[in-house]
């Protein structure tokens, strides 16, 4: 009798409960089965850039009283580390998510845009070049040389990101992983860049004053993602990411002519040609505070 009794008492009072405030406290816990957010936060990124592939070349023309006596020409390709950063980015995203009927699974998919201000910079980096100039008489003297650069560095500005994902809800929330394209604003400045040649064993300046280049593009990629939310109401949720993305190369030409007086061959002049590529790979991990409409 006072099992009973003890199971009726349990039962009644189960019944309050799911039916009084409490009750409805608890039911408000669980996440709304859909929605359509838009969130804002930060994150925190690794950026590793790739190794520059650089090829430099140039071609000169000395000239004594207006006279040619000198006809040059050198190049050669450069393989220039880069390095890594660490920032902080602002983020926004926008995003959709549903259960699939009945079920815990769910679909959903968000675009996100992050100013990732990542940069990293090589100091005095070396280009080497090999070549030879031909005198008046026809006589060729090879040479070897070397483009200096006062600073190489590389920058990763903006970030757009594209990802569909599957997950799986759970009683305050749901988890999700997830991939997709992304749009990345890289770019690349070389500072200060002189060509210098071994000629007669003495170390020349060919080109002249310093030149500076710059190449900005935006560049595809792909981002993997994998986070969690958690539903601080049935409007507001926390989602936290962890992300991986890695685009493809930015590259770029660029050809500049200069003329050198100072030179003690004669007055140089000529043309400098440099091609530079680079991409990033981006690791982060991204907190933002979402509205659900």
């Amino acid at each position: 009798m006072k099992v009973t009794q003890r199971l009726t008492g349990a039962a009644a009072l189960a019944l309050v409960v799911a039916g009084g405030p409490v009750g409805e406290a608890l039911a408000q816990t669980a996440p709304p089965t859909s929605g359509l957010y838009i969130g804002a936060g930060g994150s925190v990124n690794v950026a590793r850039f790739d190794i520059q592939n650089t090829y430099f070349a140039g071609v000169s023309d000395a000239f004594q009283d207006g006279v040619r006596v000198l006809s040059g020409s050198a190049a050669g390709p450069a393989r220039n580390p880069i390095g890594n950063d660490v920032a902080a980015a602002p983020n926004v995203q926008l995003g959709y998510y549903q259960n699939f009927r009945d079920s815990r699974w769910l679909w959903g998919a968000k675009a996100s845009y992050s100013y990732l201000g990542a940069s990293a910079t090589t100091n005095n980096a070396l280009l080497p070049q090999f070549g030879g100039f031909t005198r008046t008489d026809g006589v060729y003297i090879p040479f070897s040389g070397s483009g200096v650069a006062r600073s190489y560095q590389m920058r990763a500005q903006h970030q757009v990101a594209l990802t569909p994902f599957l997950g799986y809800s759970t009683d305050r929330g749901f988890l999700y992983l997830g991939g997709g394209p992304t749009l990345t604003r890289l770019q690349t400045d070389v500072n200060g860049l002189i060509g210098f040649a071994d000629i007669y064993g003495q170390t020349t300046n060919v080109s002249g004053p310093p030149q500076n280049f710059s190449s900005a593009g935006w560049v595809w990629g792909g981002m993997l993602t994998a986070g969690f939310t958690f539903f601080l109401t049935p409007e507001w949720f926390l989602d936290f990411a962890y992300t991986a993305s890695a685009t493809q190369r930015q590259s770029a030409v660029h050809n500049s002519p200069f003329i050198n007086t100072a030179d003690p061959r004669g007055v140089t002049q000529g043309s400098v040609f440099l091609s530079t590529s680079g991409g990033v790979v981006v690791q982060g991990a991204t907190l933002t505070l979402n509205r659900r409409f």
